[in-house]
């Protein structure tokens, strides 16, 4: 969001207001990301089919009671607090409209889905929410729904076509109220949230992460795929060993990604980011609002542990990880940033996991998987690659369908179509009684050119590339190597001309973090300045491998207009900040640290971005703001606005 919005909806149509809920905080800081690099669908779309003889008048007067039962559908975002509004059931007309189609079949319906998806909906000022009608021969066959994520979670959104389907066909509501999640906000003892954020860090400080990157993948590649693969016998498998195990078929599904990361790396201790709905309790199971989250699952795997051991080691991680990630959100992504800033990595997750799997515009099946059968479509594009595997369970009708995507250096296309069926094959012996314990050693090589550092695995020619990028560095060799106490790290020898320093290739290499796969940036590095007429590596770069420690980034204040500017907004929006004092107080702000390191959570990001926006600056996103990336480099990145730039609001995608 580099605008200002528009005025809010009107106060007089507003029953109550209050804060987001830790669950919405993220999801309302994502909507600010721009939509390509998002990570959650927003909005979320599905449909149902209209039963005979229920109207077009019908699904209206369904809709009406819908919005009336359910607070989120009629409530709004504030642009830049994280406060949330509830309006009256009529403030509003309802956002439906109708579309002939020759025929309403399952291509229709899932291109007309796709097609609603890409809609933008504004949160700030209009319902949450989209309907379209599908008409054919003059008569309602089907119905659209998509909603903004930072409302409506994918849950909310299966709630609310469940009992549309169930009024449309006469059915009664249910007898449970839904609760908004203004209901549960009171439930949040900050003393719990800190002590639970401080065991939370602690426990990611040694983990290693991104074991999946030199098991896979081409030379050189650059694109992702993404691929959905349906399975009508793996339904019934994963049914069998969910009772085998006493488990749900979600945590069953996880474990067997850990087994094969396991089987594949040899890697025992690795990061999922798992999708938790909160919907244990009967009063939220009708609840439309947002009570999914993401959180870090820290999974730990003993070599030799039959299979049962393995769920029940994920289940109690992801329980875990549910309780400590529930507790402010925005605080402890801002805790992780500082902490992953000091010790020179950035924790990348090697599974993403969602137990839902989201209509995707890109993969339209000309078929559904025939019984008995499995099929698998798939489509590749030379876009940015993913860091990360993603993978969607979904089950309905009786299908499991797995979604993957994932980056080409991770996994090539044939590699990534192998994974579900891999997936499905391992249930399949599982169901049949194999224990399958976890194999001490990998199976598969790693791949060339990868070194296993302590935070995780690095690609030494992408690192001597981002070195060897920064102005003044005019050769770089990278190579691991061990001290006296056998720990490994890696040693980088620069030949560089007299004015760069170890500290400047230091900082240069952190601003790279996450943006280049299969880059970390151990925890010591040797960078020994040379003269610009050496034409090798001298003797005394090649003594210095013995040097200690991550030299210190010294503190810079502001030197240029867009760095002052930049400065200025974070001073106000920092704890204890505030816009009247923010210009006596910018040269306090230390551009070589990054939005973190200055306290400052997701949550203040919009209000940051309106404040640079005001001191006619844009060129940055949110995501940036939320990385490791020291300031000095973000401001660089700035750019003045037009003279001509129109200060009026736009919709959110």
């Amino acid at each position: 969001m580099n605008h200002l919005p528009d005025p809010a909806p009107s106060p007089a149509t507003v029953i109550r207001s209050g804060p987001l809920t830790w669950v919405q905080q993220w999801h309302w800081f994502e909507r600010t990301i721009p939509a390509p690099r998002r990570v959650n669908p927003t909005p979320l779309a599905d449909h149902c089919h209209v039963p005979p003889p229920a109207t077009v008048a019908d699904v209206h007067m369904a809709l009406a009671a819908l919005t009336a039962r359910h607070e989120a559908l009629r409530t709004t975002v504030d642009p830049l607090r994280p406060l949330q509004h509830v309006h009256r059931a009529d403030w509003a007309p309802l956002p439906v409209d109708c579309v002939d189609v020759p025929t309403a079949d399952a291509d229709t319906l899932e291109a007309a889905t796709a097609a609603l998806a890409a809609r933008p909906i504004d949160p700030e000022r209009h319902p949450p929410w989209l309907a379209r009608v599908l008409l054919e021969a003059g008569k309602p066959r089907a119905v659209l729904v998509a909603a903004h994520h930072v409302l409506i979670d994918g849950w909310g959104l299966a709630v609310l076509i469940n009992q549309l389907h169930e009024q449309l066909r006469g059915n009664d509501a249910p007898a449970e109220a839904s609760m908004h999640p203004l209901d549960t906000v009171a439930a949040q003892p900050s003393e719990r949230a800190r002590a639970a954020e401080r065991e939370w860090l602690m426990r990611l400080a040694g983990n290693p992460t991104g074991v999946l990157a030199p098991f896979g993948g081409t030379d050189g590649g650059d694109g992702r795929h993404r691929l959905q693969h349906r399975s009508v016998d793996a339904y019934d498998d994963l049914d069998r060993v969910a009772r085998r195990y006493r488990a749900s078929p979600e945590v069953v599904v996880l474990a067997a990604l850990a087994h094969d990361v396991a089987t594949r790396t040899g890697e025992h201790r690795f990061l999922a980011s798992v999708v938790v709905s909160n919907r244990a309790r009967a009063a939220l199971r009708n609840s439309v609002g947002v009570r999914a989250l993401t959180v870090p699952v820290q999974i730990g795997l003993r070599p030799g542990a039959a299979f049962g051991e393995v769920v029940a080691s994920v289940a109690a991680a992801s329980a875990a990880a549910y309780r400590h990630g529930q507790w402010r959100p925005a605080e402890l992504v801002a805790a992780q940033a500082r902490m992953d800033r000091r010790r020179g990595v950035v924790t990348v997750p090697t599974i993403e996991y969602n137990c839902y799997s989201w209509p995707r515009d890109y993969l339209v099946p000309a078929q559904y998987a025939p019984p008995g059968g499995s099929a698998t479509w798939i489509s590749s594009a030379p876009d940015e690659p993913c860091d990360t595997l993603y993978v969607d369970l979904g089950r309905d009708a009786g299908v499991v369908t797995l979604d993957v995507t994932v980056g080409d250096h991770l996994l090539d296309a044939a590699q990534a179509m192998a994974l579900p069926v891999r997936l499905c094959a391992f249930l399949r012996a599982l169901a049949d009684g194999a224990e399958c314990p976890v194999p001490a050693r990998p199976l598969a090589p790693a791949a060339s050119g990868w070194w296993r550092a302590p935070q995780g695995w690095v690609c030494l020619s992408k690192v001597e590339a981002v070195l060897r990028d920064h102005p003044g560095v005019l050769d770089v060799t990278v190579a691991p190597s061990g001290d006296a106490a056998g720990q490994p790290h890696l040693v980088a020898h620069a030949r560089t001309v007299p004015d760069v320093t170890p500290a400047d290739v230091h900082r240069h290499v952190l601003d790279h973090l996450g943006e280049v796969p299969g880059l970390v940036a151990p925890g010591r590095y040797v960078l020994s300045p040379a003269g610009l007429d050496s034409g090798r590596l001298s003797d005394r770069s090649r003594t210095a491998t013995r040097g200690t420690g991550t030299p210190r980034i010294p503190s810079r204040p502001p030197a240029t207009d867009a760095e002052r500017a930049l400065a200025a907004a974070v001073a106000a929006v920092r704890p204890g900040g505030s816009p009247a004092c923010a210009a006596d107080r910018p040269d306090g702000v230390d551009m070589n640290r990054c939005l973190a390191d200055h306290g400052v959570t997701l949550v203040a990001v919009p209000r940051l971005l309106a404040l640079l926006h005001r001191s006619g600056y844009t060129g940055i996103a949110s995501d940036e703001l939320a990385g490791t990336a020291s300031l000095g480099h973000l401001a660089a990145a700035l750019e003045p606005l037009p003279p001509s730039a129109p200060h009026g609001g736009e919709a959110s995608p």
